[in-house]
């Protein structure tokens, strides 16, 4: 299969694409990757390889830089022509760790919907602390919804999470103000109804406070919901940790008793480590776009890629589009 790679997005590109790149190259026979990107800006950091071919771009998509104008305008781009090698079926996925609005609005107008689908979803594995992880979605796509657009990103989610993670019947939660089957707002009352009577293995409301102990594998909300539940995440789990360290390296005593734990601590690390889990995926497109995190390393990059190759190799989108075309369409 052949994958293409945005090598200028995020904040540690063109090194740590590259290397993840190279890595993925060498662990994964199967997969043929072009780069695209600024060549002298990723020469010091490429090796020669028989599956790996370089695009020259004059251009870049900076993070600052107008989602809805920025694929459109800056056609040479890197983000831009990658979408176009998708677009045109010269590649089968693609991936980048830039700008998040361009390449969401890139992915749609270039790459397409899937027919049938009102509105495609970004979605994210986060971690849990039993390692297992969970997708939810969506995390921002779009920041309202509909009760039928909320069924979709749901049969979307248990598709991928039974391809893509091997989970033979994945409790699917609707993120909700409580459990009852009766709680919540308009939204989440009629989404509650239309995923209670469909064909998975649907857990009920579960709440944001039980997320991280694994109560679903995939959750479902609206976009604007998801986008801040996201980022409290984030925030919390940055804050908590740096405020463990501070305390640990305070006294003599502590930093002696933080060298004793920290095989402990390099466990509870390794169970929240965001990259292990590749990148988020715009589901709803022909073929897979994955957002890698702007902070990406070289292992989150490789494991994006892992991430792509696992949904063309599985058919997740072909999957997706013959589920949807079975139901009747959302407005």
């Amino acid at each position: 299969m052949k994958l293409a790679v945005d090598g200028m997005g995020g904040d540690n590109a063109p090194q740590a694409i590259v290397e993840g790149v190279l890595q993925a190259l060498t662990d994964f026979p199967d997969v043929e990757i072009e780069l695209y990107g600024i060549q002298d800006a990723m020469a010091p950091y490429l090796k020669p390889h028989e599956r790996l071919q370089v695009i020259h771009c004059e251009e870049t998509v900076e993070s600052i830089d107008d989602p809805a104008r920025a694929v459109r305008r800056k056609k040479d781009s890197s983000m831009a022509r990658m979408l176009e090698a998708v677009a045109e079926n010269r590649a089968e996925a693609c991936l980048s760790a830039g700008n998040t609005g361009a390449l969401m609005a890139g992915g749609l107008f270039k790459v397409g919907r899937i027919d049938g689908i009102a509105r495609p979803a970004l979605a994210s594995t986060l971690p849990t602390i039993d390692g297992n992880g969970f997708l939810m979605l969506d995390l921002g796509a779009n920041a309202d919804a509909k009760p039928e657009h909320m069924l979709q990103y749901a049969i979307m989610g248990d598709i991928y999470v039974k391809k893509v993670r091997g989970f033979e019947a994945p409790r699917v939660g609707l993120l909700n103000i409580g459990t009852e089957d009766k709680k919540g707002n308009e939204l989440t009352k009629a989404a509650f109804g239309l995923l209670k009577d469909a064909d998975f293995n649907f857990a009920g409301n579960v709440e944001a406070r039980e997320l991280l102990n694994g109560v679903a594998d995939v959750v479902v909300t609206d976009g604007f919901t998801g986008n801040m539940v996201l980022k409290t995440i984030e925030g919390t789990a940055g804050t908590l940790f740096s405020m463990i360290k501070e305390a640990l390296m305070s006294t003599t005593r502590s930093k002696i008793g933080a060298a004793l734990a920290k095989d402990q601590f390099k466990v509870i690390k390794n169970k929240m480590d965001y990259t292990e889990y590749g990148g988020a995926a715009l589901f709803g497109l022909k073929a897979p776009v994955i957002k890698a995190h702007g902070s990406s390393n070289a292992k989150a990059i490789y494991s994006a890629i892992r991430q792509a190759r696992i949904m063309v190799g599985h058919n997740v989108c072909d999957t997706i589009a013959e589920k949807i075309a079975q139901m009747p369409k959302a407005e």
